[in-house]
C-alpha cells in the first residue's frame, strides 16, 4: 500500500500551475505578458477591422480586408488549429480545437471575417481565464512547494554545516536559526520553541512545544536558534508526504468527473455529423434552400456544442474543493472522495488520539496518612524506573524538596513494581499487587474507572494515583456540528477499557459507544454497519490498528499529526491538525463542491441546448454562439473559483 515518494528535485514550480486541456494549450510558462500578447493583437486588429467596416473606408476592401483579418486570426487560431491537427494524427478527431478550427475556418469561407476571429479570440481567451483560475486553485499547492527547505545546518566534525536536507540522516543534530524553515522530521532538543505550522496545518496561530515534542519539516522558527535530532530521511518527511498527498489527488478523478469526459467524447462526434445534417438535409425540404446560410447555422451548431464549459469547469470544480481543504489543513487523496464524503451518514470513531490526546494525565492525587507532596516523592521515585507511558505523567508531577531514590526495584509481571525507598518497602501498581501482599484497599477505589495507580508504604495503604487520557478541546463540539450537518448515526470503537470508553462516549453525548475491542472487532463492527445498503460509513482513527477499519470503510480519515504511517498511508483524508472538528469542515467542504460542480452542469446544458435550438432554427448567430460556449465556460470558471473565498466555520 507504500506510494512511490516523490523527489522534491524533480518537483519544480512551473510544473505545478500549469494546465493542460485535451493536450492543450500551456499557460504555465513564461511571462503573463507573453502569454496574452496573442490576444491583445487579435484583439486590437479585430476592432481596428470593425471600425474601418463601420466606416466604409474605402481601401479596405477585398484582398487587404482578407489579408487584415487573416493576421488577425493567426495569433490566436494557429495555435489551435496546430492542437486539432496533432490530435487528428494521434486518432482522437472530434476535440473542441476540431470543431473551433472548422468554425471559424468555415466563417472565413463564406466571408464572416470578423465573425471567425472573434470566435477564436473569445476561445483563446477563455483558456487564459481557465489558466489563470487553475493557477489560482493550484496556489496551495505552489505554496507547499516554496515551503521546502532548501538547506540544513547539520552538526559534523565539531562543528555546524550547511548542506542539502537530502543528505542529512537519522539521529543527527541540526540547527534552525530565527525565520529559518525546519528542513527535516524530528525530536526538539532545546528547552522550547514557538513555530509557524501554518503550510502543514493551516493553522496560522503559532504553536508553542517544548523539550523532546515532535517538529516537522516545513515550520519556520520564529523566537530563538534551536537544535532538532532527526527522526526521518527528507523523503519520509511531512513536507514531502503532503506533496505527495497533494499532487496525487488530482489523478483520482470523481464518478462525474469522469462520466463528463466520456460524455463528451461520445457528444462531440454527434453533434459534428448533426452540424453536417443541417446542412445539406434541408435541400431536401426547404424550397429556397441557399447553401451559405445553412452552412452558417451549421458552423453556430459547431461552435456552441463545444463541450469546453463541462470539460473545463467540472475538473476545476473539484480541484478548487482539494485547494480549499488544504487549505484547511484537510487533504482528500483524491476528487472521487470529495464526492464520497458527501453520502457520508455514519460516523464511527476511534477514542484514544482521536476525541482525546492521547497523553494520560494525572487527574486526581488521594494521600491517605501522608503528606500529598512526600506522598508524590515515594511513587514518583518508583516510577522513574518504569518507562509506562503512565509513569511518564506521574513523572510531570511537580513537587518539592529534594527527589527520593528507589532501590532494588522489581517489576511484578502484569501487577506493578516493587522497591526501597528511604529504608521504606514501596508497592505501586494495580489491586492484584495489593491483594498479593496483603494490602487492603479502599472500596471507593473500585467505582473508578479510569486508569488508577494504588500505593502501599511499609505494608500500608498510602493512597492512589488516578490517570486520565484528556478530551481535545474541540471534541464536544464536533458532536454538536456533525449532528448539525445531518450525521444522526455516530459510533465510538475503542481498544481501551469499556467503562472508560463508556464515560467519554457519555460526556461527548455519543449513544453508541464499544471498548475492549481489538482491531478485527473494529473491523466486525464497521462490516455490520456496512450490510445495511443505506448506510455510508466514514471511520475516523490515528493508530496502526486502526488501517484495516480505514481500508474497510467507505471513506477512511486520519489524524495526520499524531497518526501512525500505517493509518495515514491506508487513509482517503487526512487532517493535519488532529482536529476532530475538521471533519465537520471537510464534509462542508465536500458538499459546497459537489454543489458548484452540478450548478456548472445545469448551467452548460441549459444555455448549449437553449442556444443550440436557436442556432438550428436560424434565430442565433455567431455572438449568441460565442457566449453560449465561451460566455458559459467562464461563468462556470468563476463559479468554480468561489471555493477559494468560501469560509466553513
Amino acid at each position: 500500500m507504500k506510494k512511490k515518494k516523490v523527489n522534491l528535485r524533480d518537483l519544480k514550480p512551473n510544473s505545478e500551475v500549469q494546465h493542460t486541456h485535451n493536450d492543450g494549450h500551456n499557460h504555465g510558462n513564461g511571462s503573463a505578458f507573453k502569454t496574452y500578447v496573442p490576444a491583445i493583437i487579435s484583439f486590437t486588429m479585430l476592432i481596428i477591422g470593425i471600425g474601418l467596416d463601420y466606416f466604409d473606408v474605402s481601401f479596405f476592401k477585398d484582398w487587404i480586408r482578407i489579408a487584415w483579418y487573416g493576421i488577425a486570426y493567426l495569433p490566436v487560431g494557429f495555435p489551435v488549429v496546430k492542437e486539432g491537427w496533432i490530435s487528428i494524427k494521434k486518432g482522437d478527431v472530434f476535440t473542441e480545437f476540431f470543431l473551433m478550427s472548422i468554425a471559424t475556418i468555415g466563417a472565413f469561407v463564406i466571408g464572416e471575417y470578423p465573425e471567425g476571429v472573434a470566435v477564436m479570440l473569445f476561445y483563446a481567451v477563455g483558456e487564459l481565464f481557465q489558466s489563470a483560475a487553475v493557477n489560482r486553485a493550484k496556489g496551495n499547492i505552489k505554496a507547499l512547494l516554496d515551503v521546502r527547505p532548501k538547506e540544513a545546518n547539520v552538526f559534523r566534525e565539531g562543528d555546524y554545516k550547511s548542506v542539502s536536507p537530502e543528505v542529512v540522516n537519522i539521529g543527527e543534530k541540526i540547527q534552525i536559526r530565527v525565520g529559518e524553515k525546519i528542513p527535516l522530521d524530528g525530536i526538539l532538543l532545546s528547552e522550547k520553541a514557538s513555530l509557524n505550522t501554518a503550510a502543514l496545518t493551516g493553522e496560522s496561530k503559532p504553536d508553542s512545544i517544548q523539550k523532546e515534542a515532535k517538529v516537522y519539516a516545513g515550520s519556520i522558527n520564529l523566537e530563538s536558534v534551536i537544535e532538532v535530532e532527526v527522526t526521518n530521511k527528507f523523503e519520509d518527511s511531512s513536507i514531502a508526504r503532503i506533496l505527495d498527498l497533494v499532487q496525487n489527488a488530482t489523478a483520482r478523478k470523481s464518478k462525474t468527473e469522469l462520466f463528463i469526459r466520456q460524455f463528451a467524447r461520445i457528444y462531440t462526434p454527434i453533434v459534428v455529423f448533426l452540424a453536417i445534417g443541417v446542412t445539406f438535409i434541408p435541400y431536401f425540404f426547404v424550397d429556397d434552400y441557399v447553401f451559405r446560410d445553412w452552412l452558417y447555422r451549421a458552423l453556430i451548431f459547431l461552435v456552441i456544442s463545444c463541450p469546453c464549459a463541462l470539460v473545463i469547469s467540472i475538473p476545476l470544480g473539484y480541484f478548487g474543493g482539494l485547494g480549499a481543504a488544504s487549505k484547511n489543513g484537510i487533504l482528500f487523496k483524491g476528487a472521487s472522495f470529495l464526492d464520497a464524503m458527501t453520502k457520508i451518514n455514519t460516523l464511527v470513531m476511534d477514542k484514544t488520539g482521536t476525541v482525546t490526546k492521547g497523553v494520560f494525565k494525572i487527574k486526581e492525587v488521594k494521600a491517605i496518612g501522608w503528606n500529598e507532596t512526600e506522598f508524590m516523592q515515594y511513587l514518583m521515585a518508583m516510577e522513574e524506573q518504569s518507562t509506562h507511558p503512565i509513569a511518564k505523567a506521574i513523572l510531570e508531577y511537580k513537587a518539592e524538596g529534594e527527589d527520593f531514590e528507589a532501590q532494588d526495584v522489581s517489576e511484578v509481571a502484569g501487577k506493578g513494581l516493587k522497591g526501597i525507598v528511604n529504608g521504606k518497602t514501596v508497592l505501586v501498581g494495580n489491586k492484584a499487587l495489593m491483594t498479593a501482599n496483603n494490602i487492603n484497599v479502599p472500596t471507593e477505589t473500585e467505582s473508578i474507572v479510569e486508569s488508577i495507580v494504588l500505593v502501599a508504604i511499609d505494608n500500608q495503604f498510602a493512597g492512589f494515583v488516578v490517570i486520565a487520557d484528556e478530551l481535545k478541546e474541540d471534541a464536544k463540539k464536533t458532536i454538536t456540528n456533525l449532528h448539525k450537518v445531518g450525521i444522526k448515526n455516530i459510533m465510538m470503537l475503542s481498544g481501551d477499557k469499556d467503562s472508560i470508553t463508556q464515560q467519554v462516549a457519555k460526556e461527548l453525548n455519543i449513544e453508541n459507544a464499544k471498548g475492549g475491542l481489538l482491531p478485527e472487532d473494529k473491523l466486525n463492527e464497521v462490516e455490520i454497519l456496512k450490510k445495511n445498503p443505506v448506510n455510508k460509513v466514514a471511520f475516523i482513527g490515528d493508530g496502526i490498528n486502526d488501517a484495516p477499519v480505514l481500508a474497510a470503510s467507505n471513506v477512511g480519515i486520519a489524524m495526520g499529526g499524531l497518526g501512525s504511517d500505517v493509518a495515514i498511508e491506508t487513509a482517503d483524508v487526512i487532517i493535519q491538525t488532529d482536529q476532530p472538528s475538521k471533519v465537520v469542515r471537510a464534509i462542508k467542504i465536500s458538499r459546497s463542491t459537489r454543489k458548484i460542480v452540478w450548478q456548472n452542469i445545469i448551467l452548460a446544458f441549459g444555455v448549449k441546448v437553449i442556444v443550440l435550438i436557436l442556432g438550428a432554427g436560424g434565430l442565433a448567430t455567431m455572438w449568441e454562439a460565442v457566449f453560449a460556449d465561451v460566455g458559459v465556460a467562464l461563468l462556470a470558471i468563476l463559479n468554480a473559483v468561489r471555493l477559494q473565498r468560501m469560509s466553513w466555520d
